[in-house]
């Protein structure tokens, strides 16, 4: 039996592959600010260093997979330190309890919204791991209207260089531990209820987002790929952001990738 934790177990995404996980037989340690098996803040420190004491404990000192699912699609401060801070505290932190498995797996939960236009010093103070940087400069956007949509987009695309640039290092490739993320488009989450609550909300999001492949889907085509993310047979994936956005990625960037 195989022991994955999930940040953000409790609702969406998080919850439909906790669910998905329990029924393959496998036991899931769920992470969330509440009703969680443990319930922290991952935008502290006194938060991030609990989940990895109380991870170790509730699993004997040995884990299977991780999954940083946990997030915030806010204007504020608080999504970089929950999106960006919060997913690599807790990757790391918990990187020393797949040492002993074998088939040790990590994946996160990224965002189409990674193409969108961010701002590149939020990005780079994530990227060069300043924090305090980070959350002042998260809270300069936040105080416009104009640039507090910035702050979620910022948070998303630089968790997914930072994929990018450890997945083949030592720690990660090195230690057999495939590292990948996801990048969805829209998905029927407690996050997204206000923006596709009406017709109206769903084709303005559409024009932002758009996904001409099924258009808006359930958490469950999300948690389906996490799945083989972080199954025995994904063996060589290595710091891919695979995006299941019903093709926003394929409009948006077209072959620039090529």
């Amino acid at each position: 039996m195989r022991t994955i934790v999930i940040t953000g177990g409790i609702s969406g995404i998080g919850k439909a592959l906790a669910d998905t996980i329990r029924v393959a037989g496998d036991k899931v340690i769920t992470v969330d600010l509440k009703d969680a098996d443990v319930n922290v803040d991952l935008t502290t420190a006194e938060g991030r260093e609990a989940l990895v004491e109380q991870v170790r404990e509730l699993s004997g000192g040995k884990i299977d997979g991780i999954v940083a699912n946990a997030g915030l699609a806010a204007p504020v401060a608080a999504t970089i330190g929950v999106n960006y801070f919060g997913a690599i505290a807790t990757l790391e932190g918990l990187r020393p309890l797949l040492a002993d498995s074998d088939a040790p797996r990590a994946a996160l939960t990224t965002s189409m919204a990674s193409l969108h236009p961010n701002d590149e010093k939020l990005v780079d103070l994530c990227l060069a791991g300043d924090e305090e940087g980070a959350l002042a400069r998260a809270e300069e956007l936040a105080a416009d209207p104009q640039t507090g949509g910035l702050i979620y987009g910022s948070s998303k695309a630089a968790i997914a260089r930072w994929i990018r640039r450890v997945a083949p290092t030592a720690e990660w490739a090195g230690g057999n531990i495939p590292l990948n993320g996801v990048g969805p488009g829209v998905v029927f989450t407690p996050m997204t209820a206000d923006l596709t609550a009406t017709q109206e909300a769903r084709e303005g999001l559409l024009e932002m987002v758009p996904m001409p492949l099924n258009g808006f889907m359930e958490a469950q085509v999300v948690a389906d790929v996490l799945d083989f993310l972080i199954s025995r047979k994904n063996t060589h994936l290595c710091g891919q952001v695979i995006f299941v956005d019903g093709g926003s990625d394929a409009v948006i960037r077209g072959d620039s990738t090529w």
